[in-house]
């Protein structure tokens, strides 16, 4: 069901599959206007419900003449709402329209051109005549249009890469105008939204704080809440939002899980109880968590085991409290997209600790503010709230902390090893003022041992991997091209202040094919 909230204007992105879809949310929530991502089988009685003002169809992997390709109801045309159709939304409404989708002997996909033949509506501020950068994906290509539509741009292989029913404010592009590679996309979907929809950007994190305080206040009443804190941005921001919303009602619950950076422990607990004066509860379960993640070397068990072991202390922890019926937590929208997997929506990469991990049956009930955010919003958000730029501006650490950033068994000792050296790392990274610039900067201990030479003698020691990479919100991400001079001096230290490790390594993978953490 789509969320009943104080939003007038909403633009409703029908999801199909495609890599791409959250992309599409961002680029809407960047000009200030609010959307949701639903399912492709959405019902018409709740997409009605929601009160679009628009509604983008996304891309997917599918076929339309696959068996079982994702469906839509044609109804769903006669709303007389403006709707876009990106790649497989194209096809799908070309098709269920009369039209003719054909399957192509030439897949086009990566970087293509297309010359603008009408730059009035959706292309407008596009010069005609002129070829423009776009990212297609595509096999299938629409080969003759339905009634009432025209072209509105071309490419090699498409005769029909952007097209139009203006009467009925109905549109198709075959590439995908959310993504960078395609040059001025935004431009694209600032039409789509503004002119041809009409929304206005009153979507800001000021409505959100107050959105979401109506609605914590509405579900919790008089109970008590009991927060998830890591000391991280996602977390911090849920707790100051929270006690913004209901005060002493919310108890923050830090767990030291032993998979910490160094000396995290006892930063957080100064600046969450000493400075921003929160109820906070201290649980050093240090050496529960790496009794349990004894022998572990699978990554998505580290997960799943360090997701069980939190629920299972909150709990705890909330059970010496009367009158605790919540749990909130951190989780943010890519998360969600990651995790999640069923027919239609993006096929799940790997399991979040906030979801994967979480347990078939929980005593607590869920609060997840943050859900649908990028990390850049919550970042805005924490700023709407007044945090101080130390917790704002921290780079994302994940839930699993230390623990997939070992490759194979946890143990205190090759945590003492990783500590080390991703504390000179962060030092170096600062000292170079580069650390606000970066998206995440870390160390990763690997389970190989290498032959070296230090004083004169042989030495089999471990080898550390360098991560450094620039992203947006964590979905794609490109490796940042660091100087030789930091990097140098990076490795130097390590291998000289770190006991156990003689060789350094930089990973210069991007995402995709690669992850951002390496578990």
């Amino acid at each position: 069901m789509p969320k009943k909230d104080i939003h007038t204007e909403n633009i409703l992105i029908l999801d199909f599959g495609s890599q791409y879809t959250q992309l599409i949310a961002r680029r809407i929530r960047e000009n200030k206007v609010y959307c949701e991502i639903h399912p492709y089988n959405m019902s018409l009685a709740d997409i009605k419900s929601f009160k679009p003002k628009g509604i983008i169809l996304s891309g997917g992997p599918s076929s339309v003449y696959d068996e079982g390709a994702p469906m839509i109801d044609k109804e769903l045309f006669k709303l007389r709402v403006p709707i876009l159709g990106i790649c497989y939304g194209m096809q799908l409404m070309t098709k269920l329209l009369g039209g003719e989708v054909q399957s192509s002997n030439k897949r086009e996909y990566g970087s293509a051109k297309i010359k603008v033949k009408d730059s009035t509506t959706l292309l407008k501020g596009f010069v005609k005549k002129r070829e423009h950068e776009v990212w297609m994906s595509h096999g299938d290509k629409v080969e003759a249009l339905p009634k009432g539509f025209h072209t509105l741009a071309v490419s090699k292989n498409s005769p029909f890469a952007a097209v139009a029913h203006e009467n009925k404010r109905q549109y198709g592009v075959q590439f995908h105008p959310e993504v960078v590679h395609t040059k001025n996309g935004e431009v694209m979907i600032e039409n789509f939204v503004f002119d041809i929809c009409g929304c206005n950007p009153a979507w800001t994190m000021k409505s959100f704080i107050d959105m979401e305080i109506k609605k914590v206040r509405e579900l919790v009443k008089g109970q008590k809440v009991i927060c998830a804190l890591s000391g991280g941005v996602d977390s911090s921001v849920v707790a100051v939002l929270l006690s913004k919303a209901i005060g002493d009602q919310l108890t923050c619950i830090f767990v030291n899980n032993g998979v910490l950076r160094k000396n995290e422990a006892e930063k957080v607990v100064s600046l969450f109880s000493d400075n921003l004066n929160l109820n906070l509860d201290y649980v050093d379960a240090e050496k529960i968590f790496l009794k349990k993640l004894e022998g572990v070397t699978d990554p998505e068990k580290k997960r799943k085991v360090i997701g069980n072991e939190f629920i299972y202390l909150f709990e705890r922890e909330a059970k010496k409290m009367k009158g605790v019926k919540f749990l909130a937590q951190g989780t943010l929208y890519p998360d969600v997209i990651e995790s999640v997997s069923f027919k239609g929506p993006s096929a799940m990469i790997k399991s979040h600790h906030n979801v994967g991990g979480l347990p078939e049956k929980m005593n607590l009930k869920l609060i997840e503010p943050l859900r649908e955010l990028f990390k850049d919003e919550v970042r805005a958000l924490g700023r709407e709230l007044g945090m101080p730029d130390e917790i704002i501006n921290r780079q994302p650490f994940p839930g699993p902390g230390l623990a997939i950033r070992i490759i194979g068994e946890v143990t205190k000792e090759r945590l003492d090893v990783l500590r080390d050296c991703d504390e000179i790392v962060l030092q170096e990274i600062k000292r170079a003022k580069l650390y606000n610039k970066i998206w995440q900067s870390f160390a990763v201990l690997l389970p190989i041992k290498t032959v070296g030479v230090m004083g004169d003698e042989r030495t089999y020691e471990n080898v550390v991997a360098l991560r450094a990479v620039n992203s947006l919100d964590g979905m794609t991400a490109d490796v940042v091209k660091l100087p030789y001079s930091i990097l140098m001096k990076i490795s130097n230290r390590v291998i000289n202040e770190v006991r156990g490790v003689n060789r350094v390594v930089y990973d210069i993978s991007s995402k995709p094919p690669g992850t951002i953490e390496w578990e």
